[in-house]
């Protein structure tokens, strides 16, 4: 095994909610309320340190930042034409898109006393990633790749292709990395989306944020970098796999009736953040 795993990987149990299989009729509102809910219980100590992993089929997720477009409503009016709905999240970054070859994760782990350094969550996920894609003997980088879709210090890489970036939050004690896999399909063709999607809403505009120029070719999935077929399922094994070589158990448990309230009340407040930065636009 590996003698650079962090630490944080290794957890004498998971707890397990695999929203991964549940269909175009799963509202990506849902998994950002979930994700509030785990860190707030699992902060608490009131769980087990939590992986959830989640597919939301035809989505853009919009970052804060990509609500102050100056000429949003365009933008998102072309990706509706292009069959795909419009969220904001209630963290930073900016748009990604995730549809059925986009595999989601969240490591949810309780902060500990002098707090989880950020590079430290980050490193995990990155380590966890390159565990499940060993035996395919490829350099996976943590870097910026300028280009890309939301950009940021760890996307992940190979061959300076990116098919993955990893985020951070931080809600009462708890602490969730999460990360958008691209698996399977073409990740030229979603930066591209992404890319018309800003010259609609932005169209030429000077703007005290700077919007990545976006390069399409920098993106790929993981599908195309490794020349076999990649499934969301096969990643799944893979995760399960891994986690267990590392003497973890895993335990499915779902939401019991006080993380059930919790979650209505986040799900509300993301219901309200998007009629609020969406207006007509929010579907």
């Amino acid at each position: 095994m590996n003698s650079t795993i962090s630490e944080l990987l290794i957890q004498p149990q998971w707890r397990i909610i695999d929203q991964s299989s549940l269909g175009p009729q799963f509202n990506p509102l849902q998994s950002f309320a979930m994700d509030d809910t785990l860190c707030t219980v699992v902060g608490k100590r009131q769980s087990l340190p939590t992986i959830r992993s989640w597919v939301h089929h035809q989505t853009i997720v919009l970052g804060i930042q990509d609500a102050r477009l100056p000429h949003l409503e365009q933008g998102v009016s072309f990706l509706h034409e292009q069959g795909f709905r419009a969220i904001v999240r209630n963290s930073g970054g900016l748009a990604v898109v995730l549809d059925e070859g986009v595999l989601n994760l969240s490591l949810i782990f309780p902060d500990t006393e002098k707090g989880i350094d950020i590079d430290r969550g980050y490193d995990a996920m990155w380590i966890l990633i390159k565990e499940l894609f060993k035996s395919y003997h490829v350099e996976i980088e943590a870097k910026e790749i300028v280009g890309s879709y939301c950009p940021g210090s760890y996307d992940l890489s190979i061959n300076n292709k990116k098919f993955a970036g990893i985020s951070q939050r931080r809600v009462r004690g708890g602490v969730a990395v999460q990360i958008y896999l691209c698996v399977s399909g073409s990740g030229s063709k979603r930066a591209q989306l992404i890319k018309d999607f800003y010259a609609l809403a932005l169209q030429g505009e000077q703007t005290k944020f700077s919007y990545p120029t976006i390069v399409p070719e920098t993106m790929a999935s993981l599908t195309e970098l490794l020349g076999e077929e990649i499934t969301v399922s096969s990643v799944m094994l893979s995760l399960y796999q891994t986690l267990q070589s590392l003497g973890s158990s895993l335990k499915p448990i779902s939401l019991n009736d006080q993380e059930s309230q919790l979650f209505d009340q986040n799900l509300q407040r993301m219901y309200d953040r998007n009629e609020k930065a969406l207006g007509d636009f929010f579907k």
